[in-house]
């Protein structure tokens, strides 16, 4: 099994692009593009699966990390009483990135818009052989994500020996 791509609902599309683009280096694969609410062709009777009669129209943007993961940029028009954030819900409640300029990325969240939610922690403090670090982080419109600076293998690895 691969990782194809995550879908993230964002309340302004250029916002979502600028920040996604600009504070953690995805490339636009597909700017941002209006889907309507129809019946004729295949993504539109998907939609509608998916969002139910009467969503109405949405805008999307396709990005893509540097390993190829995409990034779906869901911008809904009628968000207010249909797309409610339930913490009691199960499902995913983030997604993890990785970079070689951890620092740097931090800051440039800031600067484009996002939050640092805790302070940098390392998973092993005790053995500097193992420098592995992670923060969470938001994005400008409370989607959390964790930053991490070495691989999900390289960071657990050592704990399931």
């Amino acid at each position: 099994m691969k990782m194809n791509h995550v879908g993230i609902m964002v309340g302004d599309m250029d916002k979502a692009v600028e920040f996604y683009t600009n504070a953690l280096g995805l490339e636009v694969v597909m700017g941002n593009t209006q889907v309507v609410e129809e019946r004729k062709t295949a993504i539109g009777k998907m939609c509608i699966a998916v969002f139910g009669e009467g969503f109405e129209g949405f805008n999307i943007a396709h990005l893509v990390t540097s390993d190829g993961i995409g990034v779906e940029l869901f911008e809904m028009k009628n968000r207010a009483d249909r797309y409610v954030v339930d913490f009691n819900r199960l499902g995913i409640f983030h997604f993890c990135l990785q970079t070689d300029d951890f620092e740097g990325v931090i800051a440039k969240t800031e600067k484009f818009g996002g939050k640092v939610r805790m302070d940098i922690m390392r998973y092993h403090p005790e053995d500097d052989t193992k420098p592995a670090k992670m923060v969470y982080l938001e994005d400008p419109f409370g989607n959390l994500f964790e930053l991490y600076s070495h691989t999900y293998v390289e960071t657990y690895s050592s704990e399931y020996e």
